[in-house]
């Protein structure tokens, strides 16, 4: 039995608070077990030079983690930096513009910073669900404001993690099981049930198709229950199309 007796189906307690930034357009504080984050989501009138007058919207990420968020103090880093910063910002990102009509939100850029107060495992995951909640905050003020018509979301986003382990194939992994995984994948998602990206690597050992195969079924299963929290937040204005 996992920590907390969880089963292997199961993920963690997640919860998403909203509101808990004064002066951001759409903000959240997401808890996924012992891993905490603030996802705020700020809304600008104009895009990157390169999308000028294409009458489209953009949406980019910024994400980091605070130097006391694990176990011994870490470097800050900027995302711009390169590094693990920037590939994770650039995930969150792709995530996020899957689940707006990017036309719709007009010549806007929305830009998500998500940052880790507290990591334990899955920070990029609980980035993208919590960055999903930021955004459609944001994107509803707006609406609400009147500087918009309709909300520019198609679907609900949601990521979760799963990965093999010598008890067997597990979803949402804590920190100490991610640092002794055999396999371990990312999956992100809409409430579609599509598939938006997929990040896996056998850390020993190699795994089969089958196991792809399972580790997917249970992300499906992760990204249910991530989708059902989010609704509780956005489901008064966006309900899932499940």
């Amino acid at each position: 039995m996992r920590a907390n007796n969880r089963p292997k189906n199961e993920i963690r307690k997640l919860e998403f608070v909203p509101d808990v930034l004064r002066y951001a357009e759409g903000s959240v504080r997401v808890s996924l077990g012992e891993t905490i984050l603030i996802c705020s989501a700020t809304v600008e009138p104009n895009v990157p030079k390169w999308l000028s007058g294409q009458g489209s919207g953009w949406v980019t990420a910024e994400y980091g983690m605070l130097p006391r968020s694990t176990h011994t103090r870490i470097q800050r880093e900027k995302a711009t930096s390169g590094g693990r910063s920037q590939e994770i910002s650039r995930l969150i990102g792709r995530s996020l513009r899957a689940g707006i009509d990017l036309k719709a939100l007009g010549e806007r850029q929305i830009t998500v910073d998500c940052d880790v107060i507290q990591a334990d495992g899955g920070t990029r995951t609980a980035a993208i669900s919590g960055g999903f909640v930021a955004i459609a905050l944001a994107l509803h003020f707006l609406h609400e404001q009147g500087q918009m018509k309709h909300l520019p979301i198609k679907n609900y986003i949601a990521a979760i993690s799963a990965g093999i382990s010598h008890d067997g194939h597990i979803l949402d992994l804590d920190y100490d099981e991610d640092s002794s995984i055999k396999t371990d994948m990312n999956f992100v998602m809409n409430d579609l049930n599509e598939l938006v990206e997929i990040q896996g690597t056998a850390e020993g050992g190699t795994f089969t198709p089958s196991d792809l195969q399972q580790l997917l079924e249970l992300a499906q299963l992760g990204c249910r229950q991530v989708f059902r929290e989010q609704e509780k937040i956005i489901g008064r204005f966006f309900s899932t199309r499940k």
